[in-house]
């Protein structure tokens, strides 16, 4: 079903509502005063829709840099007559006391707020005007909603002093709520007395205290009749808890798991305390034990285990107490415990550290609140993913995606999941994933590089990229990578391997795209980062793979981009040539990439009169004679010199070296390459060529234009002859052989 579910487009709701987000103005709203958004007039939405426009409103500030927060957005939904609330989750430091205060007017039924730090005490008296609707409300790390301003109003002499000095609300409770079903309070702020907060409440189905310490849990009992979900994760229990949960019949779901690392628990769980449970909650389909330490063995003897196919079935289980079972657990989770890795589990769902399954169960429990669990199991996925092969690809993915984009900000889930993508998107795994979810990964990928300055994630992110096709794959997301990677390599300190990862997709970005592509990444200032580096390396004397990456970067994007070459030559680009030829004579590579790039330069009429220096056309016409990779340097060095003679006598503004003697040069070159070398070239169009056809001012560059067509359509002819055709190349030959002015040797090539 996974698979199912990642390739399927995403509905006409989900496309209106991102729409109409991105364009609040344009749809369903009009500004105020040129500041305050306010909804049309004749505009009525239901819940199904309102709810939509919360919550994934949420979700684009939270993932999606590009997309601007309103200050007045709540507002839209403040009278339910136009808009109507019912479940709605709001997350993070988005969220501010006057935004529920906006919507104080909705009869909300369910509403999760998690981890919301700015909201204070005030958002407390907010939520009472929701207490006659509400069923489900989640306050999981909201920890300053029990603080208020003292003095907000009278102002004593101490206001000077400290004007906002927070103090703990103690009257608030859950007074009036009368529907209220289900409740998370985890990490809730010591000092607040839970059970007076709590006992108004008639009936509570669920609750969720992971992270509170109470050392006296016995008003629980109170709801014996209703509570079937009870979470105490990371509450140090004693023998008193166990005596009041084993109370608690009606339980289905019971979760007393710890992380091991966070502090030091005195309690031990045992074989009794587990018969205990399996004996007084009979109901019980979910329990989560993780983190435990048990006191004593609770395993069968493995020589009594049967053994065969692994059972599920509690009358085998290996784990004694859970013998006991009516039928086995929906869920039971032993993450960090030792028990996970024995034979027979009675549970169809385990989350532990024993094998991908176990491990992706975890990820997939653990993630929205607990990402000091959730990263470590990533962790082990990772390990999974590099040394084995993922069996369960497209759910691994999901959860990574989902854990990244939860935890924004979360340093280890960061780390963690990020290495994680790299081995889960590389090209073994290629086949099985859809558009889809490949863009969902280079999202979050970008979001990682976007918070995190950090090495570790930085490198691991590129690293991702890298598995991408590119440009393709990255092109909806052109102008973020760009900017993105060049604020990498702008950085003053620089870690030599990203800074080598990220001139590679820099360079990879910028070959094949289109012209306005390479316009824009240009005026984001790509020529003049890479003329930075290529000066780094000069400084350095190192020739290494930056250093020609960032030629063959700025080849790349000078290719019929007449402002990019412009910006080479204003940034004294022809000098770092020149320094580099002479300090590096015996790089090929580097001489071709130097050469292709100077060659897209002369294309440009208005530049060749900057390379009309004695300076320059002796470096080419010595250049002439190089047999550096293959033909490409002296073929590069041609196309450079045809250019220029292309513009006739009157343009050779210098006395040395002299017209003639460069044609002459011109000319052997041409006549000592074999016409079947196989290229280290790529050409996109042929127009630069062509336009030196039909001319007589310089045979040697017709000469030139009509090897390079001849060779490019004899070794590639499917690559090619189609684009001679296209461009228009065939007329124009034809009209070069009836030419005067042309060589015999031209015309026979061109026929």
């Amino acid at each position: 079903s996974l698979k199912m579910a990642s390739d399927s487009p995403e509905s006409l709701m989900t496309l209106c509502t991102d729409y109409c987000l991105r364009n609040l103005e344009g749809t369903l709203c009009y500004l105020l005063d040129n500041e305050t958004l306010r909804l049309h007039p004749d505009i009525f939405l239901p819940s199904e829709i309102c709810d939509k426009l919360v919550n994934e409103y949420m979700e684009l500030v939270k993932t999606d840099s590009i997309f601007e927060p309103h200050e007045s957005f709540f507002t839209l939904f403040s009278d339910p007559r136009s808009t109507r609330l019912a479940r709605i989750h709001l997350r993070e430091h988005i969220v501010q006391d006057q935004d529920l205060e906006a919507i104080r007017k909705q009869d909300l039924i369910e509403l999760y707020l998690t981890n919301c730090e700015k909201l204070t005490a005030k958002s407390l008296q907010t939520l009472v005007s929701f207490s006659h609707t509400l069923i489900s409300l989640s306050l999981f790390g909201c920890s300053n909603i029990f603080y208020e301003e003292e003095n907000p109003g009278g102002c004593e002499d101490d206001c000077l002093v400290n004007p906002t000095r927070q103090v703990l609300v103690k009257d608030f409770t859950f007074e009036g709520f009368s529907r209220l079903r289900i409740l998370n309070l985890g990490r809730l702020i010591e000092g607040v007395n839970v059970e007076t907060l709590l006992r108004p409440l008639a009936s509570l189905a669920a609750l969720d205290l992971s992270g509170i310490q109470l050392n006296d849990v016995a008003f629980l009992t109170q709801w014996k009749d209703s509570l079937v979900s009870l979470v105490l994760y990371n509450m140090d229990l004693s023998e008193e808890h166990i005596q009041v949960i084993a109370q608690l019949r009606k339980l289905r779901h019971l979760d007393i798991s710890r992380d091991h690392l966070s502090s030091y628990y005195k309690f031990k769980l045992t074989r009794r305390v587990l018969n205990l449970f399996v004996e007084n909650l009979v109901n019980l389909t979910s329990l989560d034990i993780s983190g435990h330490t048990m006191l004593e063995n609770c395993t069968i003897p493995s020589m009594e285990e049967k053994m065969g196919q692994t059972s599920i079935e509690p009358a085998k289980s290996s784990i004694a107490p859970f013998r006991g079972l009516k039928r086995p657990l929906q869920f039971l989770g032993l993450f960090e415990t030792s028990l996970c890795r024995l034979t027979h589990i009675p549970a169809y769902k385990v989350s532990g550290d024993k094998n991908e399954e176990q491990v992706l169960n975890a990820i997939e429990a653990y993630t929205e609140h607990r990402p000091e669990i959730t990263s470590r199991a990533i962790n082990l996925l990772f390990d999974i993913a590099r040394i084995e092969r993922c069996s369960q690809l497209l759910r691994a993915l999901q959860l990574v995606i989902t854990a990244l984009k939860c935890h924004k900000d979360d340093k280890n889930i960061q780390v963690t999941g990020s290495a994680a993508l790299f081995y889960l998107t590389n090209s073994e795994y290629r086949m099985e994933q859809s558009v889809k979810l490949r863009r969902q990964v280079i999202q979050v990928v970008l979001n990682g590089m976007e918070s995190y300055q950090e090495v570790t994630v930085q490198r691991n992110c590129c690293l991702t990229l890298c598995n991408f096709s590119i440009p393709e794959e990255l092109e909806f997301q052109y102008r973020r990578v760009n900017e993105l990677l060049l604020n990498i390599l702008n950085q003053s300190r620089q870690d030599e391997s990203i800074q080598r990862i990220a001139v590679h997709l820099c360079n990879a970005l910028v070959c094949q795209v289109d012209n306005d592509h390479k316009e824009a990444v240009g005026k984001m200032g790509f020529v003049m980062t890479m003329l930075k580096l290529i000066q780094k390396k000069l400084a350095d004397k190192t020739c290494d793979q930056v250093m020609e990456f960032s030629w063959s970067a700025l080849w790349n994007i000078t290719d019929e981009t007449p402002d990019n070459c412009e910006m080479f030559l204003n940034y004294s680009g022809m000098k770092l040539f020149l320094e580099c030829l002479k300090e590096f004579p015996e790089k090929q590579e580097l001489h071709r990439n130097m050469l292709g790039l100077l060659g897209n330069v002369a294309e440009v009429k208005e530049l060749r009169p900057q390379l009309m220096t004695s300076q320059f056309i002796s470096v080419f016409s010595n250049l002439l004679e190089s047999k550096a990779d293959g033909i490409e340097v002296s073929y590069n060095a041609c196309g450079v010199l045809s250019h220029i003679m292309f513009d006739g006598l009157e343009a050779w503004g210098i006395c040395e070296p002299h017209r003639e003697e460069v044609v002459k040069r011109m000319w052997a070159a041409i006549q000592s390459w074999d016409i079947n070398s196989r290229r280290n070239i790529n050409y996109r169009s042929f127009e630069p060529i062509l336009r030196l056809l039909p001319q007589g001012i310089s045979p040697v560059s017709q000469h030139w234009a009509t090897w390079a067509l001849y060779n490019l359509v004899s070794v590639y002819p499917d690559k090619y002859c189609p684009l001679l055709i296209k461009e228009g190349g065939i007329p124009l030959l034809k009209d070069m052989i009836k030419m005067a002015s042309a060589r015999q040797e031209t015309k026979e090539m061109a026929r």
